[in-house]
């Protein structure tokens, strides 16, 4: 029997809108048979959890039209010690907006075009207050990214 896949779930809160769409991530994620989920706050994770997943989504509160600091640092943190070694890596963004949110997203690729990450899912931007729909939307997003790592889509 093969291995299961690892999903890991980075995100950064501060007001807990973020932490509720990562939640509803880990939920969707959960559904899945054959894939371990792992949910971090960006200042616990490190390179080593990055270098053992095999599908990343990345949760971030929009500040100032741009990601958090919180997932800045991760990123700081983490490019030089994975540098070259998650080429292909599937990943997908989730982001709690206050405005648009699409900074926070245009930034979060650029970053993950440096590692040679493959965007494999439309960024989920919850706009406002956090409501059922976005949380629906999240678990989705969750299931989503399991499934298609337990299928070997991506």
């Amino acid at each position: 029997m093969a291995p299961a896949k690892r999903l890991l779930i980075v995100h950064h809160t501060q007001s807990g809108n973020t932490g509720r769409l990562a939640e509803a991530v880990l939920r969707g994620a959960r559904r899945i048979d054959g894939v371990d989920t792992r949910l971090l706050r960006a200042f616990d994770a490190g390179a080593d959890d990055l270098l053992a997943c095999d599908g990343l989504l990345l949760g971030t509160p929009e500040n100032f039209g741009t990601m958090s600091g919180g997932l800045k640092d991760f990123f700081d943190r983490t490019y030089y010690p994975c540098e070259g070694r998650l080429v292909g890596l599937p990943y997908a963004v989730f982001v709690s907006a206050g405005n648009d949110g699409t900074g926070a997203v245009r930034e979060i690729g650029r970053i993950a075009r440096g590692y040679g990450w493959k965007q494999v899912a439309e960024a989920l931007i919850a706009r406002g207050e956090i409501a059922t729909g976005h949380l629906d939307a999240a678990e989705e997003l969750g299931e989503a990214m399991a499934s298609g790592l337990g299928m070997g889509i991506f």
